[in-house]
């Protein structure tokens, strides 16, 4: 759900171009982003389904904010890693390289939410870094564009992802210790 979230969200924000704005914009901004999205659904279904079999519900003001900048890190990588692996390969390591620690702050369940915290920051600054240094070698507002528009649409698609990930597993994935409170009965209204 979160990846069709992403792709709506896609396809929302670049959508005033067709009619306002250039044709150019919009054709080729959605292309990428569906191209990167058409990409992630299946590691992602799988992805989510091994995350989804092992983790624990949270809270859903917690849930959504992970989800969120998550999911924009996500977003901002993977535009990155897809776009610069053509032109600029080298660079492209970058934002591989921030991948590969978001993964490790999903799946890493020794560490502190802290910890994890920190390691989801160190990715962001490590994408913004290589995509700062792409646009500094070469300038294109498109690809400006398209930056902007996928990671505030995979920040949307994380927050669906987020919510997901608090209702995960019902009863039977309450962590060690903790206390369910139950439901109080509604009054009934005469």
């Amino acid at each position: 759900m979160a990846v069709l979230t992403f792709l709506l969200a896609a396809f929302l924000l670049v959508l005033p171009f067709r009619y306002v704005g250039e044709g150019e914009i919009y054709s080729a901004t959605l292309l990428r982003l569906a191209f990167v999205g058409i990409i992630l659904i299946v590691p992602g279904m799988v992805v989510g389904a091994i995350l989804g079999a092992r983790s624990y519900r949270v809270e859903n003001r917690l849930g959504r904010r992970a989800g969120a900048g998550i999911g924009a890190v996500s977003g901002l990588a993977g535009y990155l890693f897809f776009s610069l692996l053509q032109d600029l390969p080298l660079l492209a390591v970058l934002p591989g390289v921030s991948l590969c620690l978001l993964l490790y702050a999903l799946f890493a369940r020794g560490q502190s939410l802290d910890r994890r915290q920190l390691i989801v920051f160190l990715a962001a600054v490590i994408s913004v870094i290589s995509g700062s240094i792409a646009l500094f070698l070469d300038f294109y507002l498109l690809a400006l564009l398209g930056v902007l528009v996928s990671t505030a649409s995979a920040a949307v698609g994380g927050l669906v992802g987020g919510l997901g990930y608090a209702r995960a597993g019902g009863d039977a994935m309450i962590p060690p210790g903790s206390t369910i409170r139950r439901k109080e009965p509604r009054p009934r209204l005469r």
